[in-house]
């Protein structure tokens, strides 16, 4: 593991295996003109100077979460859903993270405090169907610690869909003992949704996992963030996710980049992502296609592409909302 606190900013951390990924080394890669490697696995995880650069658009907290928090760690931005923030720890910190400037406060896992107030909230808003897991990373946690969170909702004497948003089965695979997959096969119903951005993170032992998981009766999605350098072209992203839904991996979303502080360098221009997707439209059946997404800038919720465009402004895309609000998102050159 490499671990390493910056002063300031997102901490750099990253898996031995993840680099294992790459074609060259980190120590001495190749780096374009904004200082970001060129290998899609190395620019995910590398710093670079262009993070300290923040665009006039850009916010701390890009979803709007926090007005959304009904108590620590716990997020409700939908009624049918409540979103948990379990840690602020990931086994790789992603560069493009929208959660980069709220995970270092939230580094440790939540405590039994917090998970009794979570389990009292399902017990008496009945409408929720759904919880979201997340971080960071849940699964960085140990079994004992994600037991008793599992059990907190299971405690709840109706069922209710967990939804585990992780990335460690493509960052350490490792981490996905028998116990672990046991433990969730015995929490179902519980889906996982994996963050998974290029063909590269496709590993063999990722996919040997991914296999035993859904055996274990456990669903498996997808989300990809598109990503400038990285994974914007038509070719690498239909490789991604006819793979993908060969291994019995839903392609669930592909999101537009948000306005998160120190990641402009990454974001693709909307114009070029709509032509994209018009293109992945053509050329994948609809097994294999994701739904294209962004989250409104400051909470509006996720607004589907292109159907939610309501006008564009010169340089400027008007994004209607499920409850019809309007909201801004900015043409990036």
């Amino acid at each position: 593991m490499h671990d390493v606190i910056a002063q300031g900013g997102l901490p750099f951390r990253a898996t031995r295996f993840w680099f294992s990924l790459a074609n060259e080394p980190p120590e001495n890669c190749k780096k374009n003109e904004n200082g970001v490697p060129v290998d899609p696995i190395l620019a995910q995880a590398i710093p670079s100077p262009s993070e300290a650069l923040v665009t006039s658009w850009e916010l701390r907290d890009p979803l709007g979460e926090s007005s959304h928090t009904i108590f620590e760690h716990a997020v409700r931005q939908y009624h049918s859903r409540v979103l948990v923030r379990a840690t602020g720890q990931c086994f790789l910190f992603c560069r493009h993270c929208f959660r980069r400037s709220l995970l270092p406060s939230e580094r440790s896992f939540m405590d039994s405090k917090a998970i009794k107030a979570l389990a009292a909230y399902l017990a008496v808003h009945q409408e929720v169907r759904e919880v979201l897991i997340s971080g960071g990373d849940p699964l960085t946690a140990p079994d004992a610690s994600l037991a008793s969170l599992f059990e907190a909702v299971r405690s709840v004497p109706r069922p209710i869909l967990i939804r585990l948003c992780t990335r460690t089965p493509v960052v350490l695979p490792q981490r996905l003992t028998s116990d672990l997959i046991a433990l969730l096969s015995k929490m179902r119903p519980l889906q996982m949704v994996l963050h998974i951005n290029h063909p590269k993170e496709l590993s063999q032992e990722f996919m040997e996992k991914a296999e035993l998981l859904l055996r274990a009766g456990i669903p498996l999605h997808s989300q990809t963030v598109l990503l400038r350098g990285i994974n914007d072209a038509a070719s690498v992203l239909i490789e991604l996710f006819s793979a993908l839904n060969r291994a019995g991996i839903h392609p669930y979303y592909l999101f537009q980049g948000d306005l998160a502080a120190g990641t402009a360098h990454f974001r693709v221009p909307l114009s070029k992502g709509l032509a994209l997707y018009e293109n992945l439209r053509k050329e994948l059946s609809g097994l294999e296609l994701p739904r294209y997404a962004v989250d409104a800038p400051g909470g509006g919720g996720k607004i589907y592409l292109p159907e939610g465009i309501a006008e564009r402004r010169a340089d400027l895309w008007i994004l209607r909302a499920p409850d019809g609000s309007l909201h801004e998102y900015p043409e990036e050159g």
